[in-house]
C-alpha cells in the first residue's frame, strides 16, 4: 500500500490521445475557408488522421527520443575512408517518414496543395520541430529548380514523392528524395553576395566543380542541395550563381561533401546543421550565371513562410499545454482556468496563436492561386508575417510555460523544448532586420505588392473602428519616408498587426476579433501578456483554444 505522501493528486493527465488538427478550431476553419467544399472535406479527413497521429503517445515519444539522442557525425569508417555521414536515432527517421507520407513535401503536385500542406506542417511540427527542416527544404526547392526545366523534370517527382527512402545511394535509384540548402558563409552571413565559394565550369552542359566552405548547411544527410557560388575561373568573374550538388553521384561514388562539424545549437537539437567544405565538388548549374539570388529566392520565400508556420505550431502547442494544464489544476479553491487573472493570460496567449495561424494559412492559400493579386501579396506579406509571428513566438512560449508554474520549467513537461525552439524561426532564412528591410525593398521597388497589401487590409474596412483607425495611422506612417530604414521594424510590426486584424475581423468569432482589435490595434493592453481589458468575453476566447474539445464550465 502506497504511503499517503506518495499519492499523486491535483496533477493534470497527459495531453495525449487527441486530434491535434480537429482540436485547433482556427486551423480547421482556415482549411475549410481556403479550399473548395468537396476538397475541404477530403483535406479535413486527411488532416484529422495526421492530427490523431500527432496527438498519440507514440509520436510524442518519437519527438522526445529524437532530441534526447541527437545526430552524430561519422567522418570516417573503420578503415579510414572518408564517408561524412550523419547518424540519427530511429525516431528521427519515423518522424520524417510520417511527414513525407503525409504529403508535407507534395504541395506542388495536388489541388489545394499549399493549404493542405501548410495545415499538415503546422500539425505535425507540434510533435517535434527539428525534422521540419528537411521537410521544409525539400518542399521549397521545387520552385527554384523550375528555373532549369531539365533538372526540375528529373528531381521534382522525387521531391514531391510520399515515399521516404533513407538509403545512401544515387537519387535516380530512389523513389523519394530530400533536399538541403547551403547559402551562408563565415565571412558573409546574410550578405550572400560576399560568398567566396568558387565554381569552375567543366562543360557547356552546366557542369561545374565547386571549391569553398559553407558556414551553415541545412540537413546534410539529404540527397541534394541548392548552394550559391561565384561562377567562373576566379571568385566573382561570372557572378553569384545557384547550383545543385548531389550527395551521391550517378555512378554510386560519393560526391566531395566534407562535413567539418555539426553545430551545437541552443535548440532544434534533433536536426543536423553543419559546416561543409567543397573541394572539387561536382555540381549542376540552376538558372543563369550571375542570377543565383534571383534563382534561389523562390526557395527562400517558401521557407520563410514555413518559419511563420513553424512558429505558429510552437505557439499553438504552447497554448494547448497551458490551457490543458489550467483546466485540471486547482488552486485557491477552484480550477485555474476559472480564475479571472489566469483566464486573462490564457485568452491573451490564445489571441496571439490564432492570429498567427490565420495569417500563415491566408498566405499559404495565396500560393495555390494564379491571381496576380495573390502573388503580389506574397511578395510583401511573407516577410512581414515571418518577421512578426516569429518575433512573438518566444515571449508567448515563455508566458505559456509560466502557466504551468514550476512544472513547466521541468524537462518532462515538454515546455523547455518548446522554449529552446522558439527563437529559431526568427533567425532562419533571414533574421528580423533582413525581413524588415525586405519589406521596405518591396514597397519601394514593387508598387503592385504594396497595392495588394492595402487592398487586402481594405477588405475589412468599416467592420471595426479600431481596425479602421489603425489602418489610417499605418497609411500615414507609410507616407513618411524620413528615417524609414531606422523605423523599419516598427513599420513592419504595424503592417503585420493590421493585416492580422483585418483577417480576424473577417473570419474569427466576434469575441476573438473584438479582443484582438481592442488590445493590438486599440492598444488597450499592457506590455505583458494577461493585460487584456476585463470587459471582453475572455471565457469564449479561452474555451475556443481548449485542445480537448470540451466546453468550459460556463459553457462559453
Amino acid at each position: 500500500m502506497a504511503a499517503p505522501t506518495h499519492t499523486v493528486t491535483n496533477q493534470p493527465p497527459p495531453l495525449v490521445g487527441y486530434d491535434v488538427f480537429a482540436a485547433d478550431r482556427a486551423l480547421a476553419e482556415a482549411v475549410r475557408r481556403h479550399l473548395d467544399p468537396e476538397l475541404a472535406e477530403e483535406a479535413a479527413a486527411e488532416l484529422s488522421q495526421l492530427g490523431r497521429a500527432a496527438g498519440s503517445a507514440q509520436a510524442q515519444e518519437w519527438g522526445t527520443l529524437a532530441n534526447e539522442f541527437p545526430p552524430r557525425l561519422r567522418t570516417h569508417d573503420r578503415y579510414g575512408h572518408r564517408i561524412d555521414e550523419v547518424e540519427f536515432h530511429p525516431s528521427w527517421h519515423r518522424l520524417l517518414a510520417k511527414g513525407v507520407s503525409a504529403g508535407l513535401t507534395a504541395a506542388w503536385s495536388r489541388p489545394g496543395g499549399h493549404v493542405r500542406r501548410a495545415a499538415g506542417f503546422l500539425v505535425w511540427s507540434q510533435v517535434e520541430a527539428g525534422h521540419g527542416c528537411p521537410l521544409s527544404m525539400t518542399h521549397a526547392a521545387v520552385p527554384a529548380l523550375r528555373a532549369e526545366p531539365e533538372l526540375a523534370a528529373e528531381w521534382e517527382p522525387r521531391l514531391t514523392s510520399t515515399i521516404y527512402d533513407e538509403e545512401f545511394k544515387p537519387a535516380a535509384q530512389k523513389a523519394g528524395a530530400l533536399f538541403g540548402m547551403g547559402m551562408t558563409e563565415k565571412q558573409g552571413g546574410s550578405d550572400v553576395r560576399a560568398n567566396t565559394t568558387r565554381a569552375e565550369a567543366l562543360s557547356a552542359e552546366g557542369e561545374y566543380l565547386l571549391t569553398g566552405h559553407k558556414w551553415f548547411c541545412s540537413a546534410p544527410m539529404s540527397d541534394g542541395f541548392l548552394v550559391l557560388a561565384q561562377a567562373g575561373s576566379a571568385a566573382g568573374s561570372g557572378g553569384l550563381t545557384c547550383f545543385l550538388v548531389p550527395r551521391v553521384l550517378a555512378d554510386g561514388e560519393r560526391n566531395v561533401f566534407r562535413i567539418q562539424r555539426l553545430k551545437d545549437k541552443l535548440g532544434n537539437r534533433s536536426n543536423a546543421s553543419s559546416e561543409v567544405e567543397f573541394d572539387g565538388t561536382w555540381a549542376r548549374r540552376v538558372g543563369e550565371e550571375g542570377r543565383g539570388v534571383r534563382t534561389i529566392i523562390e526557395m527562400v520565400a517558401a521557407t520563410r513562410l514555413d518559419c511563420a508556420l513553424g512558429a505558429a505550431a510552437l505557439m499553438r502547442q504552447a497554448v494547448a499545454q497551458a490551457v490543458h494544464h489550467c483546466a485540471y489544476r486547482e488552486a485557491f479553491g477552484g480550477k485555474l482556468i476559472d480564475k479571472p487573472l489566469m483566464r486573462n493570460v490564457l485568452a491573451d496567449l490564445a489571441l496571439e496563436s490564432e492570429a498567427a495561424t490565420v495569417l500563415a494559412m491566408r498566405l499559404a492559400s495565396a500560393y495555390d492561386s494564379d491571381d496576380p493579386h495573390e502573388k503580389h501579396l506574397l511578395r510583401i506579406a511573407v516577410p512581414a508575417a515571418k518577421y512578426w509571428i516569429t518575433k512573438r513566438c518566444t515571449p508567448m512560449v515563455v508566458e505559456a510555460l509560466e502557466c504551468l508554474g514550476g512544472n513547466g520549467y521541468v524537462e518532462e513537461s515538454g515546455m523547455p523544448r518548446l522554449l529552446r525552439e522558439s527563437p529559431l524561426n526568427s533567425i532562419w532564412e533571414g533574421s528580423g532586420n533582413v525581413q524588415a528591410l525586405d519589406v521596405l525593398r518591396a514597397m519601394q521597388r514593387e508598387p503592385a505588392a504594396m497595392n495588394a497589401f492595402l487592398e487586402e487590409i481594405g477588405r475589412a474596412r468599416g467592420a471595426d473602428h479600431r481596425l479602421d483607425g489603425a489602418a489610417k495611422d499605418l497609411l500615414t506612417e507609410l507616407g513618411d519616408l524620413e528615417n524609414i530604414e531606422a523605423r523599419a521594424r516598427r513599420l513592419v510590426e504595424r503592417m503585420a498587426l493590421v493585416l492580422q486584424g483585418s483577417l480576424l475581423v473577417r473570419y474569427a468569432p466576434p469575441a476573438v476579433a473584438d479582443a484582438f482589435c481592442a488590445s493590438r490595434l486599440g492598444r488597450d493592453q499592457g506590455s505583458a501578456f494577461g493585460t487584456l481589458p476585463a470587459t471582453l468575453d475572455l471565457a469564449s476566447v479561452v474555451d475556443r483554444a481548449r485542445p480537448d474539445g470540451e466546453p468550459g464550465p460556463e459553457g462559453a
